[in-house]
């Protein structure tokens, strides 16, 4: 069955649950295969109303914040586990009550927060964030180990005095890549680590594992998951966000206007900065249903949103047809990186949030006016 866009308001983001589910038994098999946990990374994907089918699959949620700790303990259920940077002593009581794992990025923040941890009624595993000081990413914005990173500890600072109360070593290396490079990773990090892991209850491999990428390999990831498992006796732990939502949205939007200036160029109801802002920061091309390369088809538009920044360009693209006022445009991988990100800059509304599944069609979650606008400012 496949899914009548036009009848979908615009703009807006839709989940196709069928393709969620997919990914989520990929996901899940590998849990039973290997005995590891994954987690939703809800930086990635945090739409809540899918938590329900989400849950039934995955172990619980990986946070980066409070309100994303208390956003999974609420719509999940399950496992909370929350790492960031440095924790504020505002928010630390309230994380206390919402997770389950807490993960320190420094020995100097665990120090902090350990007389606190001990003394709450609730049982929580802590861990120390370790940077192996080894990346194959090759994009410096989203590199974890580059030179001065803030993200970890690294060989040279690590105290093995202070490891009292440190349950598990969380890492995260990876950005959309598959596991050879994860592989990479663990031998550096059992090098520099490893003697600290033996003493350990479990091992966090984070995020960046494409796991539901038709060329991943999974068998790779499954022998570096059990061979980590057995050599140290410890839990594996994986936090993918985009492996999960991979490939299950879109982003519907509609024609504006369409001119020339040296090419042709359409308007669409759709911004880059304001509703698919990794567009500009990755950068990356999403691909459009019905769309190639420039060139490839009969005619090609440069596509813009409708904001007054210069740059809010999408792409250009080829159609087999002239674009008209009223045409949709639908952008495929839209339900990653989307949702979490996406602002009101220029006053430009909200996408609305819908999902599909073949019992109801397109059923419209959530819908943005004036007011949400309105309330984020002052």
């Amino acid at each position: 069955m496949n899914i009548d866009f036009k009848s979908a308001p615009s703009p807006s983001y839709i989940v196709d649950e069928r393709l969620l589910t997919r990914n989520l038994e990929i996901l899940k098999d590998l849990e039973e295969r290997t005995g590891c946990k994954i987690l939703l990374a809800q930086k990635a994907f945090s739409m809540f109303s899918l938590y329900p089918l989400v849950g039934q699959y995955l172990s619980g949620v990986a946070s980066s914040s409070f309100y994303e700790a208390r956003l999974g303990r609420e719509e999940m259920g399950k496992e909370v586990h929350i790492y960031s940077p440095a924790y504020d002593e505002k928010d630390f009581a309230e994380i206390l009550k919402v997770s389950d794992h807490i993960v320190f990025n420094s020995f100097s923040q665990w120090a902090k927060f350990k007389d606190q941890v001990k003394s709450s009624p609730k049982h929580i595993e802590c861990g120390i964030r370790v940077n192996p000081e080894y990346s194959e990413v090759e994009t410096g914005l989203y590199d974890p180990c580059a030179p001065y990173s803030r993200m970890g500890v690294t060989e040279a600072n690590f105290d093995f005095e202070a490891l009292d109360g440190i349950d598990g070593l969380h890492f995260h290396t990876l950005c959309e890549q598959n596991s050879d490079a994860l592989e990479h990773t663990l031998a550096v990090v059992e090098r520099k680590f490893g003697d600290a892991l033996k003493n350990m209850k479990w091992i966090n491999f984070g995020g960046g594992h494409h796991i539901t990428r038709k060329d991943y390999d999974l068998d790779r990831l499954a022998r570096c998951i059990t061979r980590i498992k057995e050599k140290y006796d410890v839990d594996v732990y994986l936090e993918p966000g985009e492996a999960v939502a991979l490939n299950t949205g879109y982003l519907v939007s509609t024609v504006l206007d369409v001119f020339e200036n040296g090419m042709p160029l359409a308007i669409l109801d759709t911004s880059a900065t304001c509703h698919m802002p990794d567009v500009l920061e990755m950068p990356y091309r999403p691909e459009i249903i019905g769309a190639g390369k420039p060139g490839k088809r009969t005619r090609t538009y440069r596509l813009g949103g409708p904001t007054c920044l210069a740059g809010d360009v999408i792409g250009d693209y080829s159609f087999d047809r002239p674009l008209q006022v009223g045409d949709r445009i639908v952008f495929c991988d839209m339900a990653i990186y989307s949702m979490v990100k996406n602002n009101t800059f220029n006053g430009i509304a909200l996408p609305a949030i819908a999902s599909f599944n073949e019992k109801d069609g397109i059923r419209v979650i959530k819908q943005f006016s004036y007011d949400d606008f309105k309330t984020r400012l002052s």
